[in-house]
């Protein structure tokens, strides 16, 4: 199987992966915030939208990559079938981008729902409400630390994923020049046939 081919296959598995991740992702933030679900165990919204974040920047990059190998398919009919892949890649981006947008006001209306039932609770006194409070407060700080370090190792990794991105247009520049310097070189040498041949013709003439 040509290189390019075999490319363009691993590209794709890589989209139906991280697509699948970050709908499950987009999925954990609308759920956030709900009773009883169990939601927000281990994770804060800050955090899943991060997850998010950094699922659908890999599809960004995923993206990019195809649209670079698709004209070096080795057939016009590989190379309509990758760009009409990269389109539905494209629809299916935005749908996902407007999906997160949407969980994120739905898990905003849970949290203040959850709010609203928690002042209540707290608000009754008595010695239950007193630990519940001292519990929010370890959790706070929990939270926070846990947020800093995902906010790091996202961070990390959009680094990466730009890091990627950059090679690649590095390896078509390069590759660019050399096409533009094999053709230089070869110009010269055309030139000089055509004068030589030129010169020949007119010595017959004679």
């Amino acid at each position: 199987m040509d290189e390019v081919v075999q490319a363009v296959e691993k590209v794709k598995k890589e989209w139906d992966e991280t697509f699948e991740r970050a709908q499950k992702h987009v999925k954990a933030v609308e759920e956030y915030g709900k009773s009883g679900t169990g939601s927000n165990k281990g994770n804060s919204l800050p955090r899943l939208n991060g997850l998010a974040q950094d699922e659908l920047a890999l599809l960004r990059s995923f993206q990019f990559r195809l649209d670079l190998l698709a004209p070096q398919l080795p057939t016009e009919e590989e190379i309509l079938s990758a760009q009409s892949t990269l389109e539905y890649w494209k629809i299916q981006y935005q749908s996902l981008h407007l999906g997160l947008r949407n969980a994120n006001l739905k898990a905003q209306a849970n949290v203040r729902k959850a709010a609203q039932a928690e002042r209540e609770l707290l608000l009754g006194g008595g010695g239950e409400s007193t630990i519940r409070r001292r519990n929010l407060q370890t959790k706070a700080g929990m939270t926070s630390a846990a947020e800093s370090i995902t906010e790091s190792l996202r961070r990390t990794r959009q680094l990466m994923v730009q890091e990627v991105e950059r090679s690649a247009n590095t390896l078509v520049t390069f590759g660019m020049w050399i096409l533009c310097y094999k053709t230089a070189c070869q110009f010269p040498l055309l030139l000089f046939t055509s004068i030589a041949f030129q010169w020949n013709s007119n010595s017959c003439s004679f």
